[in-house]
């Protein structure tokens, strides 16, 4: 008898710098979403497909759920909770913590309006001791109706196999959406200014990164083909930022070049010019017309 096919949308959900990308990235086999120990790293819900021969699952990682503070803060929450009802089934991943903070609370009110059916995932446990783990389960076993609760730590992989038994477990007889080589719907040049603004993430302290928009300006492959010559721009919104940004002769800026020229050529498959400027945009977190050139709209 032919095994059926199943499908699904399973959306990631939790707090700023709990996993949601980490987790992503290793169920995919494949980096999409970028990563950084910076909280408020995804801006845009993205997602991205695995296809096997009798499944295909569509993973949306969503922005960190949190307090906003601009309106580009309230667009990553409401991009966040738009979420919540257009999925089959939600992961909702925490830090190992032994006490429901008002974030956390805050999520669950919002998983009860939707009703959705939830996996509560409780990441990073190589943190923490094993023992601790079970004062973890017990804080957060009553406060929803969880399919079920399992400790994980995506960075190590450890029990993301378990994830995968869950998925065929719960995922329903459906349609193959997309292609058998499509790996997310994320456009081209939104993966690379976000490939940038990754290295951004990495390099800058702790005041600038969040401040900063990576625009592709113009992407065009070399007459003999051999390499593609990317512009691009980095848009920050205070004077002063530009300067750090730049570094000491350019070698700030020069550093972000090389390493986000490194993994850029692994995405695209082929050698790769990059030539970074930085624009300066007052305030645009807080300009949706500035939000939207910047490719940030909600309800995508």
């Amino acid at each position: 008898m032919e095994k059926k096919f199943k499908s699904g949308f399973i959306a990631l959900i939790g707090r700023p710098n709990v996993g949601k990308s980490t987790l992503m990235n290793a169920l995919v086999g494949q980096k999409v979403a970028i990563m950084s120990p910076k909280p408020q790293t995804t801006r845009n819900r993205i997602q991205s497909i695995l296809t096997t021969e009798d499944k295909q699952v569509i993973f949306v990682d969503t922005p960190g759920i949190h307090k906003p503070k601009s309106k580009l803060g309230e667009y990553m929450n409401a991009a966040a909770l738009f979420t919540f009802k257009e999925v089959d089934l939600i992961f909702w991943l925490i830090e190992p913590n032994d006490t429901i903070g008002a974030g956390d609370q805050f999520i669950i009110e919002k998983l009860k309006e939707a009703g959705t059916p939830v996996i509560l995932l409780i990441n990073k446990i190589d943190t923490v001791e094993k023992p601790f783990l079970l004062k973890v389960i017990d804080a957060y076993k009553d406060s929803y109706p969880f399919l079920e609760i399992l400790p994980i730590s995506a960075l190590k992989q450890e029990n993301t196999d378990r994830i995968m038994e869950i998925i065929d477990q719960h995922l329903e007889e459906g349609p193959q959406f997309f292609p058998d080589d499509m790996i997310t719907d994320q456009p081209e040049r939104q993966i690379l200014s976000e490939l940038i603004r990754e290295k951004i993430l990495k390099l800058l302290q702790e005041e600038i990164p969040h401040g900063v928009a990576v625009t592709i300006d113009s992407m065009d492959e070399t007459e003999d083909g051999s390499q593609i010559i990317i512009d691009a721009t980095i848009v920050c919104e205070k004077k002063s930022h530009k300067p750090i940004i730049l570094g000491k002769g350019g070698s700030m800026i020069k550093q972000i070049g090389i390493l986000s020229r490194r993994d850029i050529e692994g995405f695209l498959g082929m050698h790769v010019r990059l030539n970074l400027w930085v624009k300066i945009k007052e305030n645009w977190r807080d300009s949706e017309f500035l939000m939207k050139n910047y490719g940030y709209r909600k309800g995508e």
